[in-house]
């Protein structure tokens, strides 16, 4: 089932690096459904936001900073950055709420699972794994591999109980694995599995172990708590596409006994329906018990075998209409997602390599080991350097 595409009226290309004269976030307030969480590390998701839009730590020195828009609503300034990482690497520690809720993402504590960093937590991203480009300048988006995870507990004005909410994201369409869970949205407190309809989140990936779609995946479908659903059923629903498209609009939304599922290439055209109907016809989830915890990366129990790269998203208050959707969708198009800084979109690969040690240490499980301007470890000491674009290889 298709949504019928509306004219955006709202939107509006800008100059330079101010993109939108009206901002998703802004366009989801104009529907009545407003923006509780909003997080970018590609861009501010409101015309007027001038704060900070992420936090990154350097290597060398444990110092912070703060990444900032280059104007108001405008991209990040990945200058900013380059410039307070160089000669060293950094992660990102932070990834500030928009909102003004406070709903800021950090890494994960341990949960129903542990994570491989001190204290069980999760590793955090690096600043430089996931460089793309809008409307032509160079930004970082938030590269995710396993044993990596951004988590708030305790987040305030998201969705509980069966309380309606909308999710969108942009993710890297070629980024994924089948492991548990790439998710963005809604999740349990605890950071522990508390039962089925505790959560409700956007899932990436080809994991095939719940629900599935049509072909090999990957798939955007909806964690709800033990299930991936890709439509009604708990297994398979054919109406769920496999997805090809390098950038992608991911959006999951849910009220009462009502959920939907739609997609579309971030770069061009409209929102397709992938289902909106009833919940799924399985116990638990009609009603639903969300938390209102957020997560990115991981499963709502600390699950963190997953992989995949996300941009920008937002969690709002209310269900969103199809006509305000449709509008932010053509703002993402607005912003020029691309592998390029002409503007392009290339097909991104990802090999297995095995490198040599550049005279110093190797790297840990999950570290580093290779890409542009890198100056660290090139070897493993116990996994293979795995390539996954020109800026970043990693231990896996």
């Amino acid at each position: 089932m298709f949504s019928k595409p509306v004219k955006p009226t709202l939107i509006a290309l800008g100059l330079g690096a101010s993109l939108v004269a009206a901002a998703p976030c802004d366009i989801y307030a104009s529907g009545g459904t407003p923006c509780v969480a909003a997080h970018g590390t590609t861009r501010a998701l409101y015309s007027a936001y001038t704060g900070a839009l992420y936090q990154v730590k350097r290597a060398k020195d444990n110092a912070v900073t703060d990444i900032m828009p280059v104007s108001a609503g405008g991209v990040a300034n990945s200058a900013a950055q380059d410039s307070f990482c160089s000669g060293t690497t950094c992660l990102i520690s932070i990834i500030y709420d928009q909102s003004g809720h406070g709903n800021h993402l950090t890494q994960a504590p341990p949960g129903g699972f542990k994570g491989p960093a001190a204290g069980g937590y999760d590793n955090l991203a690096s600043a430089t794994g996931a460089p793309v480009y809008l409307n032509g300048q160079k930004v970082y988006g938030v590269f995710i591999a396993p044993g990596m995870g951004y988590r708030n507990n305790k987040a305030t004005g998201t969705a509980k109980g069966d309380q309606a909410q909308g999710i969108y994201a942009v993710l890297d369409g070629t980024h994924y694995n089948g492991g548990c869970c790439f998710d963005y949205g809604n999740a349990e407190t605890s950071g522990t599995d508390t039962g089925n309809g505790h959560m409700e989140t956007i899932y990436f990936g080809n994991n095939k172990v719940w629900g599935t779609g049509a072909g090999n995946g990957p798939w955007i479908m909806a964690d709800l708590e033990n299930g991936l659903f890709s439509g009604v059923n708990v297994k398979n629903n054919a109406g769920n596409p496999s997805i090809t498209w390098r950038f992608v609009t991911a959006i999951v939304k849910g009220t009462a006994n009502l959920w939907a599922i739609k997609g579309a290439d971030a770069t061009s055209g409209s929102l397709s329906t992938f289902y909106s109907g009833k919940r799924p016809n399985a116990s638990g989830y009609n009603p639903m018990s969300k938390e209102g915890a957020i997560i990115l990366g991981i499963g709502g129990d600390n699950s963190n075998g997953a992989a995949g790269t996300f941009y920008e998203g937002v969690m709002t208050s209310g269900y969103p209409t199809d006509a305000t959707e449709n509008s932010v969708q053509a703002n993402i198009v607005a912003a020029r997602y691309s592998t390029s800084g002409g503007g392009g979109v290339t097909t991104a690969r990802t090999t297995t390599t095995t490198a040599g040690n550049n005279g110093g240490s190797c790297a840990s499980l999950y570290g580093q080991c290779g890409g542009i301007g890198w100056t660290g470890p090139t070897c493993c000491s116990s996994s293979t350097c795995t390539y996954s674009n020109p800026y970043y290889s990693q231990c896996l």
